[in-house]
């Protein structure tokens, strides 16, 4: 058995657990416990309680248990970001598109690219290590958008809009700060360490040897992280869709201004809201650390 062969099998469906109907069995159990404390505690709304069952189900069921923590880690670490100061985030609210309690759109644009990669994974027999490699930096990059969006703001500078350097006001789109970039790389790299980890965790469990490839899965996710981050950012600043309301005079990307008032739209695509750039997040960090990784496993 190669090395590819041997980290497939260490990082692959649960080793103990012979049916898939079973792993999905497991998935969802887990995952529908996990969205109502979620629930409960105000993370999810009901729409996003349920798309976190589908998309936990999915990545436990078909990717493994390796998968699955790596998804508890995304979600618990941001919800506590989320939570926290929230009062002095309340002042944001104008501007951001949704806050508070996640919703379904939100949960499938953080989890959706993710549970894909876990069918894919299934599908080829999880003989496919990049997918896995894959997943580690859509988890990232989703991680690191996340970290920096709820440090970020409560940063004692302006941030700069990233296309001109100009100051914004917090929370705009397209705004970065030295906080919400050192945020969004500590996210990224906390996410694939653990990766990492896990892969070491799952050869312990397993008794198999430990390919030396493997190691370059925290660098090669943690980049792919970054610049999903990044991303987000220039997409904000560019072309995602965003509104003024004449009434309050502030700059939204609600299409209905929480003042009941449908403001006016002044640039970016209509259909780009902050869901599709949290997508394109995500599927920069898949690209970008599948495509390193392809240069470290087969080359």
């Amino acid at each position: 058995m190669n090395p590819l062969q041997l980290l497939t099998r260490a990082i692959g469906p649960y080793a103990d657990i012979p049916t898939v109907g079973l792993r999905l069995a497991i998935g969802l159990l887990v995952s529908a416990v996990i969205a109502l404390l979620a629930y409960r505690r105000q993370s999810l709304s009901q729409s996003g309680a349920w798309g976190a069952v589908l998309i936990g189900t999915i990545i436990f069921g078909l990717g493994g248990l390796p998968w699955g923590l790596l998804l508890i880690a995304f979600f618990v670490t941001s919800s506590i970001f989320t939570h926290y100061q929230q009062r002095r985030k309340e002042a944001l609210a104008d501007h951001a598109a949704k806050t508070g309690r996640r919703d379904l759109g939100q949960v499938l644009a953080n989890g959706g690219i993710g549970a894909l990669l876990a069918a894919a994974f299934a599908l080829t027999g999880g003989n496919q290590i990049i997918f896995f490699f894959a997943f580690v930096g859509a988890m990232a990059a989703v991680t690191a958008d996340t970290w920096a969006t709820e440090l970020g703001v409560l940063s004692p500078e302006k941030p700069r809009l990233i296309t001109t350097g100009e100051r914004v006001e917090r929370g705009s789109s397209g705004g970065v700060s030295s906080l919400g970039l050192a945020a969004a790389v500590a996210g990224a790299w906390a996410i694939s360490f653990l990766g990492f980890a896990l892969v070491l965790g799952q050869y312990a469990l397993t008794g198999d040897l430990l390919t030396l490839r493997v190691v370059w899965l925290p660098l090669l996710a943690a980049l792919g992280g970054v610049a999903g981050s990044l991303v987000d950012s220039l997409l904000g600043a560019t072309v995602q869709c965003t509104y003024y309301c004449p009434q309050c005079g502030k700059e939204t990307e609600q299409p209905i201004h929480r003042c009941g008032r449908q403001p006016i739209h002044i640039r970016g695509w209509h259909w780009l809201d902050n869901d599709w750039v949290n997508v394109a997040a995500s599927l920069t960090g898949v690209l970008v650390t599948v495509l390193l990784g392809a240069l470290v496993l087969y080359l």
